[in-house]
């Protein structure tokens, strides 16, 4: 019944729904720290490789491979919007990188980036991990968006296997970003607000792309393309290099790898 009522949304109502659930996931890892009040450094890499290796897989199967059928579809140059979507993705992000004070995890306050602000540590390292939950809440939007658009390679269950896999990788996400803050001296509860507080912004891209998607619907491929672009710039401009930073680096390849296959899983099995 509950399935039912779900398809019978449109699509933005449906994009929000699942927005709201990776950000449910990531309020539901940040409160792991009412039990734990670290988390071991080791773990913290398998968990930052893990979301790599879903954003990674995504990105292709849930974005890049459907905006390429679509294009196909339309009976244009397939590879067009693909790259041109992509590459744009890819330059949203490095702009907000730019201009968006934030500090990555495991590095001291002086090497904050962005314009130079005299805002507190904690704030830089919430808005990090802010930072790239938006093309997350982006893409889960665009996927949904697809659906109004009729054609026959979007799907509810693919649009979901990509809802389910982000849902996944922000479990471990919020724990990632409410330990360092408890670490650092902040009370357990803020720790946990401000955890959850970072995958805020994932409702608010993800009814901007399902709502853009819809009013624009020659825009479909490329808006694909550019959310995979911008995951996989936020892969390998920040997750990577922080799950390698202490030299845990099997561990975080490992848990690369396993992120990857649970959301290839996902996609082939849903979608």
């Amino acid at each position: 019944m509950a399935i039912e009522w779900f398809k019978g949304l449109s699509p933005v109502y449906q994009a929000l729904g699942a927005t709201l659930f990776t950000w449910f996931l990531t309020a539901l890892g940040a409160g792991m720290i009412f039990f734990f009040k670290s988390v071991n450094r080791k773990m913290l890499d398998a968990m930052l490789g893990f979301a790599a290796g879903v954003m990674i897989a995504a990105s292709y199967w849930s974005l890049l491979a459907p905006a390429i059928e679509m294009a196909e579809q339309n009976g244009s140059l397939a590879w067009v919007p693909a790259v041109v979507g992509f590459l744009a993705g890819g330059a949203f992000l490095w702009l907000v990188d730019h201009l968006l004070p934030h500090l990555h995890l495991g590095f001291p306050t002086a090497e904050a980036e962005g314009i130079k602000t005299h805002w507190q540590r904690s704030v830089l390292l919430v808005l990090a991990i802010t930072l790239h939950n938006i093309p997350e809440g982006l893409a889960v939007g665009v996927a949904f968006g697809a659906l109004g658009a009729q054609l026959p390679s979007a799907t509810l269950a693919g649009a979901a296997a990509l809802a389910i896999g982000i849902g996944i990788q922000n479990f471990p996400e919020g724990l990632a970003v409410s330990a360092p803050l408890r670490r650092e001296g902040i009370s357990t509860f803020k720790s946990f607000f401000m955890g959850q507080l970072s995958g805020v912004v994932e409702p608010i891209a993800g009814v901007l792309g399902a709502a853009a998607v819809l009013l624009i619907r020659p825009l479909l491929p490329y808006a694909l393309a550019f959310a995979a672009g911008a995951m996989i710039y936020v892969v390998v401009e920040e997750l990577i290099p922080e799950s390698q930073l202490e030299k845990n680096t099997h561990i975080a390849t490992i848990g690369t790898m396993l992120g990857f296959a649970v959301m290839m899983t996902l996609d082939v099995a849903l979608g």
